[in-house]
């Protein structure tokens, strides 16, 4: 499985790490490029020959936004901690597990794009898999999954891109796009999570390894402005939040390959993700999807998975649901 630096940040800041290998890493986002920008306050350039455009959302901000393709409901694609908007345009090479996934059509956002209309966005403090810094306006971190819905609906309103929407969430992500259905439910048609994180971790992990996750969170320096979510928060946003009034179509896609959140000596915590996968499922009464024969960067390693789940949610929500 890809075990670069972006593929481990998708779910904690410096302690996720691969099962069998993958270094410790610094700061969410970190590297070279992390945050840059933040000293001038104002967006880094987009990318060469990037399809998106930074959309104004108040307060002198700008987020990258970057939308193909045609038809409803609008599929947005909600990526992992640090991930910018690439997450969904690239393929990693099960061949070369250390290099960093490259663009390619097979790649969740250009497939997507061919039966309906697909956004992706950079989130402040996100990072490109080239190193280079998202091309949205810093911000103070850490966030929350609150701060990460009300960007997202102000990206989606400056861009003129309107409901029903599916929403798509690898690991944090997944808490927005959560958060984001309860509170807008009308505007959702659908969930797909892709290894994603839920508050149901708060209780399937022990004490000792929820302390030490978010005590290695916290310890994250932000001082470049990478992005850091605060779960301990986010997750009583989410409590606090209004049930879904029905089942949305929805599926869950869970890795089946072990990796680890890496808390130190509190114990292996993936039967602890396996059991929040399990519970969250439940909850959005989805299809579960076990086998995936991937790690946790599921959108990079098995993009036509997570193509086929979101194929499956549209057509279920064209049809009525």
């Amino acid at each position: 499985m890809y075990q670069g630096r972006r593929f481990l940040v998708t779910v904690a800041a410096c302690c996720a790490l691969a099962a069998g290998g993958g270094p410790a890493l610094a700061a969410a986002g970190g590297g070279a490029g992390a945050g840059a920008g933040g000293a001038s306050g104002g967006p880094p350039p987009d990318p060469a020959g990037s399809a998106g455009r930074v959309v104004d959302v108040g307060d002198g901000r700008g987020i990258r936004l970057e939308c193909r393709g045609s038809g409803s409901p609008t599929v947005v694609l909600v990526s992992g901690t640090g991930g910018a908007a690439d997450e969904w345009t690239t393929v990693a090479d099960p061949a070369r597990p250390t290099i960093a996934p490259r663009p390619g059509a097979g790649a969740v956002l250009p497939a997507v794009a061919s039966f309906t209309r697909v956004c992706a966005y950079d989130r402040p403090g996100t990072t490109r898999f080239d190193g280079g810094p998202a091309s949205s306006t810093p911000v103070a971190q850490p966030t929350t999954a609150a701060a990460g819905v009300r960007d997202l609906r102000a990206a989606l309103a400056a861009g003129g891109e309107r409901p029903p929407y599916v929403l798509v969430g690898a690991s944090w992500g997944a808490m927005i796009a959560e958060l984001f259905a309860r509170t807008d439910f009308p505007r959702v048609a659908g969930l797909v999570t892709v290894d994603g994180a839920s508050p149901y971790l708060r209780d399937t992990l022990t004490p000792a390894q929820w302390s030490d996750w978010m005590k290695k969170i916290a310890a994250t320096d932000t001082g470049k402005g990478a992005e850091v979510p605060d779960y301990e928060t986010s997750v009583a946003q989410i409590r606090r939040a209004p049930a879904l009034p029905r089942p949305l179509p929805a599926v869950v896609l869970t890795s089946d390959r072990p990796w680890d959140l890496g808390v130190g000596n509190s114990g292996s915590t993936w039967p602890a993700w396996l059991a929040a996968q399990d519970r969250l499922a439940r909850e959005l009464r989805a299809r579960h999807v076990t086998e995936t024969g991937s790690g946790h960067g599921i959108a990079v390693e098995r993009p036509r998975l997570v193509v086929d789940a979101v194929r499956e949610v549209v057509e279920r929500a064209r049809d009525g649901g």
